[in-house]
């Protein structure tokens, strides 16, 4: 088998373990927009906030300990202590949730039936104080992330691959275990909106809140539990994206790639989060080797490029939303006048 094809094979597998990285993210879009109508800018920095509460709980951090020294002329950091990774994962969790309640509470409690671009500029304005309450809270020096899941190169592929083609894959497991994640996480979150009966009531939201109301539903039971809900998506992300690279404030720019992920499966569509990570995962990754490869873009081309990774995305993008704005699983709207 030619040389170029075995590594197009092994490309091929990192694109998919990538693309469902940017699914975990774009799963919390989702979610808030099918149960409220709120395209959640915020979403990566609700990612970065998690990964950041997570790893200050576990090596027990002072919250806002600059603040505190700056005003009293102390010296205190650190509390003493470490947390188990899974107690920290709970407590984490408990933040995200009051975090949740708060933001529906100040904020979203009082823009019911306000136009989608005034719910948009909301969550515009909660991920810049996301970002800079973070920041004051926890500090911004790139911070290491470790609650023991696997990492590093993935030997049972590594030793079968080289059996079969005399060339070894890099599969990292920390990707395989966000694989498995993912899968699970996206089967709950289907059969909890399809199934459940906060499910069907968080879709009645989403048609419309008036009408939901009307019939009994509690507005602000289904927007919180939503939001409580992106919040776990969120933690679970930041997990993935914080142990892969170090929790850093650029981890809030992953939303951005996000997007491209939403247009392509559609805004509604919790499968479609998934379907569409995996196509921007692979199509970048494919399209930066053979664009970067000199034996296969100089041959079909004449040229090379590289760092297309950068724009491939959203260029695909771009394209669906001129000829399926809707997206492979979104749905179809019909206005009728």
């Amino acid at each position: 088998m030619p040389e170029q094809v075995i590594f197009g094979m092994e490309v091929f597998l990192n694109g998919l373990m990538a693309g469902v990285l940017y699914a975990l993210v774009a799963l919390g879009f989702v979610l808030i927009y099918k149960a409220s109508g709120i395209f959640n800018y915020a979403q990566g920095v609700m990612a970065l906030f998690a990964a950041l509460t997570l790893v200050g709980i576990m090596e027990g951090q002072v919250p806002f300990s600059h603040l505190i020294n700056a005003a009293l002329g102390t010296d205190l950091h650190h509390f003493g202590w470490h947390v188990p990774a899974f107690l920290a994962i709970l407590l984490t969790m408990v933040v995200m949730v009051a975090l949740s309640w708060l933001v529906n509470k100040i904020i979203f409690k009082h823009l019911v039936n306000q136009e989608a671009i005034i719910l948009f500029m909301a969550t515009i304005g909660l991920a810049y104080f996301l970002e800079g309450f973070g920041d004051i809270m926890w500090g911004s020096e790139i911070k290491k992330l470790d609650v023991g899941l696997p990492q590093g190169i993935n030997s049972l592929i590594d030793e079968t691959t080289f059996k079969i083609f005399d060339y070894g894959f890099f599969i990292d497991n920390l990707d395989i275990v966000a694989t498995i994640v993912a899968a699970l996480l996206v089967c709950a979150l289907v059969a909890f909106a399809q199934y459940s009966k906060q499910g069907r009531a968080m879709r009645a939201v989403a048609d419309d809140h008036q009408a939901a109301l009307s019939v009994g539903i509690s507005l602000n039971f289904i927007w919180v539990m939503v939001w409580s809900l992106a919040g776990f998506v969120a933690l679970v992300a930041g997990i993935m994206w914080g142990t892969k690279s170090g929790v850093q404030f650029s981890l809030s720019l992953i939303a951005l790639k996000a997007l491209p992920v939403l247009m392509l499966g559609g805004f509604t569509s919790i499968p479609g989060a998934i379907v569409g990570g995996l196509i921007i995962g692979v199509g970048e990754k494919l399209f930066e080797f053979i664009m970067s490869s000199q034996a296969i873009a100089g041959q079909l081309f004449g040229f090379t490029l590289s760092a297309t990774e950068n724009w491939f995305a959203y260029v695909l993008a771009l394209i669906f939303l001129v000829f399926r704005p809707q997206g492979l699983f979104g749905e179809k709207i019909i206005e009728r006048v």
